[in-house]
């Protein structure tokens, strides 16, 4: 990004604590484009497909998985943005920090998952405008990819990502509102299925878990984060708040959704091809599915920009300048573009395979997080870690070994097939 990246810098370990400096204009701007960059990478276009089914295929009883998966949200992001926040390195740096190497393993793992996912962003932001008015996919995709590349060649490409996914990000919680109110969802049934569901069905919710905290969605926040200077020990109490209401935002987007289509469940087919559509048009007719358009669009834009931000954040340093790096992150939106043109279609079956690639991301990912919790003081600037913090991590850090299991069974399956 073209303001200046704060990271690497070592010296704070050594450094006194120093008394938290009063937010700027800028650090505002950037916090909120640091919360909207994590809620938005997590609400994709895969995103939204998958919780439309699911929530037509199981109901209210939906609800426990959605709040399973925001409370294991909540488990990992405090910690990743609390390491990552205090240390002011990102986590390829922390990798190979703790094990030298471990770091770029890490990097190239996610910068290829990040490649195959951006490819499936582009065709959903074609999807949307196919939706809204009529273009082609093939056309919608690319010119969307272009306002992203615009983005990033722009002379002050930090404020411009943080102001668009930000006001895209608000977009998509308005609309997201209207259509939750016109399609009437049972409130009652849905809260009382959060807490005690009539059915629960695990691969559901590990299906879900994966796909919003696993490989680059995890840390986009927190790699953003670090370009608003607000960083170090002495700035645990803005990182906290921060991540906090980053979790708030993303979990009153995912409740959103899912209950903008619970309300119109019953009147979408379970087979179709297009649930997402379809319900948004059974909740508000031919509006509907407009908004649906342009809620989609959104969603894969923004997923567009985040992917391709912090998977170039992955296999770059602190080092890198931020020209090199925009133009790095510009290369790797048109390689997404135009392997989406020639392949005509988000390939199924690398979508499937990347996704259970980030399976295996997470707990490794988390891993080197948490082992810097505990052991790596001196990557902290010397702040002592809370132990409750780090006990709810590791908690969530059993989980993500477990989701890592599944991830690989599907991979084998895969590979087989």
């Amino acid at each position: 990004m073209s303001d200046q990246y704060q990271g690497s810098d070592r010296s704070n370990a050594q450094a006194p604590a120093i008394k938290p400096a009063r937010l700027t204009t800028a650090n505002r701007t950037a916090i909120l484009g640091a919360m909207f960059l994590m809620a938005t990478s997590s609400i994709g276009p895969g995103f939204i497909t998958q919780t439309s089914t699911f929530t037509v295929k199981l109901g209210a009883a939906f609800a426990f998985a959605i709040v399973v998966s925001i409370i294991v949200d909540i488990a990992i992001q405090l910690n990743v943005w609390r390491v990552i926040g205090v240390s002011g390195l990102r986590a390829n740096e922390l990798g190979n920090a703790v094990l030298p190497g471990a770091g770029w393993f890490l990097a190239a793992a996610v910068f290829l998952g990040g490649v195959v996912f951006n490819i499936g962003n582009v065709a959903g932001t074609g999807q949307g405008l196919f939706n809204l008015l009529g273009l082609s996919p093939k056309i919608g995709g690319p010119l969307s990819a272009l306002l992203a590349i615009g983005i990033f060649l722009s002379h002050r490409a930090g404020v411009a990502l943080d102001r668009l996914v930000v006001f895209l990000g608000s977009i998509m919680i308005l609309l997201m509102i209207y259509v939750m109110v016109v399609s009437h969802p049972p409130y009652g049934e849905a809260a009382r299925n959060a807490v005690a569901p009539e059915s629960v069905d695990f691969l559901v919710i590990t299906t879900l878990i994966g796909g919003t905290v696993g490989g680059y969605i995890t840390f986009a926040g927190a790699h953003r984060l670090l370009d608003s200077k607000i960083t170090g020990p002495a700035n645990v109490g803005h990182v906290t708040r921060v991540s906090v209401m980053s979790i708030i935002v993303t979990g009153i987007m995912r409740v959103l959704l899912f209950l903008a289509v619970l309300g119109v469940a019953a009147a979408v087919s379970k087979d179709s091809p297009t649930i997402a559509a379809d319900a948004f048009q059974a909740a508000a007719g031919d509006l509907g599915r407009k908004l649906f358009g342009i809620i989609y669009w959104a969603a894969g834009l923004t997923s567009v920009i985040g992917a391709s931000y912090t998977s170039i954040s992955f296999v770059t340093t602190s080092k890198t300048p931020a020209r090199t790096r925009n133009i790095m992150t510009v290369a790797f939106i048109v390689l997404a573009s135009v392997l989406f043109v020639v392949l005509d279609k988000a390939p199924q079956k690398l979508l499937i395979f990347a996704g259970a690639f980030n399976g295996l991301i997470l707990p490794i990912a988390f891993t080197i997080v948490l082992w810097v919790a505990w052991r790596r003081r001196d990557l902290l600037g010397g702040y002592k870690y809370p132990t409750w913090l780090a006990i709810v991590g590791l908690i969530a850090w059993l989980l993500t070994i477990y989701l890592g299991y599944r991830s690989l069974s599907g991979l084998a399956a895969l590979w087989a097939s």
